[in-house]
């Protein structure tokens, strides 16, 4: 398109499509080729690969690639599988290829360099209880267009028969996506049940598909904040927020404004409109690998790390043995004087 003279907008996908558009974050395999995979690691597809459970995959990982490893969550079975399907795949550990990447020019701790020269961002942003609002006024427009038809046709076809033969995984391809495992209990749900069941099923579907839908939208919000806005300063293109809160003033607060900062940034002009300011990379080390011998828990990253140390499980094992070490203490200390007491006792 470039070639073209033509200027390529993308509206939508997901943060990762956009991320991977943007900036060289992915890695090729090189699948398709003729090359080779590593003998010994064995040709098991990524789904094969989880099926294994995390502790023997993390025990595989460790062997080909030791610095991976040590950044994964023992039991992070997908990113586990990813990583050997990535070695098995190129014969290269997946820890060097992203230090390669990241060691390009213009590259940075979370990848490579931008694909494109003078890219733009425009965020769409709105107030959350207005958002919120949208959205479960989205999932009813869903339901009123037939979602739950088209959920039971899909089942019959494609669910029904992995459930019975225990091969169901809602954490691979379009099984996954929102608005189809939600509703797995209204879906498998027994015959025989009253239609008053049934229903109270149903309901609790739509409010779960309520509730993940508006949990995916700040996620997508809190993925612009990390992967755009806290990039380092250099490898940041203009993200300029605009506000939809209010969608009848679109021309006003969204159309307009954009327009005006397209026409100058490819006239070369600086637009009226400031971008937001890009905060830079946090020093927090979110691989860092600690060992919680108290919770018998392996926590991955600085910020999980502090968050499990406030959590009420690990405050709880900590008085648990703050307790116990107190006892332990009372216990010496009325042995030694239970001992002394001894001592003190004249012999008759």
């Amino acid at each position: 398109m470039h070639h073209r003279k033509k200027l390529p907008i993308i509206v939508g996908g997901t943060n990762y499509y956009i991320e991977s558009i943007l900036w060289k974050v992915l890695i090729d395999t090189g699948q398709g080729s003729d090359t080779e995979p590593e003998k010994g690691v064995g040709a098991d597809s990524r789904a094969g690969l989880e099926k294994l459970g995390g502790p023997e995959l993390h025990r595989r990982l460790k062997e080909v690639d030791p610095d991976m490893a040590a950044i994964l969550h023992p039991h992070d079975s997908r990113k586990i599988a990813r990583s050997l399907q990535v070695y098995m795949d190129t014969g290269v550990p997946h820890s060097r290829l992203l230090e390669e990447q990241r060691g390009q020019d213009g590259g940075d701790c979370l990848g490579g360099p931008l694909r494109f020269q003078d890219p733009c961002i425009f965020w769409l942003n709105g107030k959350t209880n207005v958002l919120d609002e949208r959205l479960d006024k989205r999932v009813d427009q869903m339901l009123s267009l037939g979602l739950i038809d088209e959920l039971k046709d899909f089942h019959l076809r494609f669910n029904e028969k992995m459930i019975k033969e225990s091969s169901q995984n809602y954490q691979h391809g379009i099984f996954q996506s929102i608005g189809f495992k939600e509703f797995h209990e209204y879906l498998t749900t027994s015959e025989n049940i009253s239609q008053e069941e049934r229903d109270k099923l149903m309901n609790k579907g739509i409010e779960s598909l309520k509730q993940v839908t508006r949990r995916y939208a700040r996620k997508q919000n809190k993925w612009v904040r990390n992967r755009f806005l806290k990039r380092p300063a250099s490898n940041v293109p203009p993200v300029y927020g605009l506000d939809v809160t209010d969608v009848t003033n679109w021309e006003t607060t969204v159309l307009t404004p954009a327009l005006e900062i397209l026409d100058c940034l490819q006239k070369g002009e600086q637009p009226s409109a400031q971008p937001i300011k890009a905060e830079g990379v946090e020093s927090r080390n979110k691989r860092s690998h600690h060992m919680c011998d108290l919770c018998e828990k392996v926590i991955i990253g600085d910020l999980e790390w502090t968050a499990h140390q406030k959590s009420k499980n690990h405050l709880y094992q900590v008085r648990k043995k703050r307790k116990a070490e107190q006892a332990t203490d009372l216990d010496i200390k009325h042995a030694k004087h239970q001992n002394d007491c001894d001592k003190q006792v004249p012999a008759l």
